[in-house]
């Protein structure tokens, strides 16, 4: 732990096109090997597929998938009294938006697809309707949780 206090909160950029902080945080998380441009292309093409399908504001589809699967509680591993234990702890939001995003883009990295602007965009959908794999993976961690109220005094 820092003696120094503590460190100043990052606020997200927005992207270009959309002035938006939720897209360039999913771009953030979709990019690999600092290839930024493409996960740009990506997120656009997958935005632009949610326009075309759902006739409704690409945005409000993201929004409302990111807040259908947002957890407001899960498991953390803690050792107490020489045993693992699954504690559950409740998420504050920064913490369950990202681990909404990192949910969503695992569901959509693992759907069979043409490409992954065409994954993204069906598991976004998914999502907004309260369906898919992430939404089930939110339900699981949920569920685990419920199952391991008992340690919950272990925090």
């Amino acid at each position: 732990m820092s003696r120094r206090g503590t460190a100043e909160k990052k606020t997200a950029k927005s992207d270009p096109i959309y002035r938006n902080r939720l897209v360039n945080m999913l771009v953030n998380r979709i990019m690999k090997h600092g290839k930024k441009s493409l996960a740009y292309k990506i997120i656009y093409r997958a935005l632009k597929r949610i326009q075309q399908k759902t006739k409704t504001n690409p945005l409000y589809v993201l929004r409302q998938a990111i807040r259908r699967v947002t957890p407001n509680i899960a498991v953390k591993a803690r050792r107490a009294s020489g045993s693992t234990r699954q504690v559950p702890l409740e998420i504050g939001s920064t913490k369950g938006k990202a681990l909404a995003i990192r949910w969503l883009l695992g569901a959509s990295r693992k759907r069979p697809g043409r490409n992954m602007a065409f994954k993204l965009s069906s598991e976004l959908v998914d999502a907004a309707k309260g369906s898919g794999d992430a939404i089930r993976k939110k339900e699981e961690t949920r569920r685990m949780a419920e199952a391991n109220r008992a340690f919950a005094h272990f925090r």
